[in-house]
């Protein structure tokens, strides 16, 4: 069955894979257009350089004219991101607009990550540290872009075990 958001998200892959912007990936799942897995790479001169985060988006029937549900898969250290995995961004919140693709949404979650917004916080003790203590803010995110290394490596020792069977 051929919806709008489905020719929509179909569209927004096909766009993705034309015109990749620097630093984002996305698919859907192999079985599920409404269901996407994306890669953000930390952007250069940032803490988070060099960091390989994964996240998921959920789409209804109702996008583009609603946005979709987005997380971290990764474990992510930020002022503007939930334990969970969600993300306190405008744009996905009061701020969306129909324009916006999958592109746009990544594109938009990287800056987010070297431009914080304190003032707005989903995790409290990144947005004091950010703001207090930067040193400390910069070794915790440190931290996470060294697991975001190894969360990968062990996927892909498991996918290579999956095709040694």
């Amino acid at each position: 069955m051929s919806t709008p958001a489905r020719r929509r998200l179909m569209r927004d892959f096909k766009r993705l894979q034309q015109d990749p912007p620097a630093g984002v990936s996305a698919a859907p799942t192999e079985n599920n257009i409404m269901i996407w897995n994306a890669v953000i790479f930390g952007p250069h001169d940032t803490p988070f350089e060099d960091g390989t985060f994964k996240l998921t988006l959920e789409f209804t029937e109702e996008y583009p004219n609603k946005p979709p549900t987005v997380k971290f898969v990764s474990k992510m250290f930020h002022p503007n991101v939930y334990a969970d995995g969600g993300i306190c961004l405008d744009i996905l919140q009061n701020r969306w607009s129909p324009t916006y693709d999958v592109a746009a949404i990544l594109t938009s979650i990287q800056s987010l990550l070297d431009e914080p917004n304190p003032n707005s916080p989903a995790n409290s003790l990144a947005a004091q540290l950010y703001q207090e203590n930067r040193r400390e803010y910069e070794k915790r995110v440190a931290a996470i872009v060294e697991q975001s290394w190894l969360n990968f490596q062990d996927e892909d020792e498991g996918e290579e075990m999956k095709k040694d069977t």
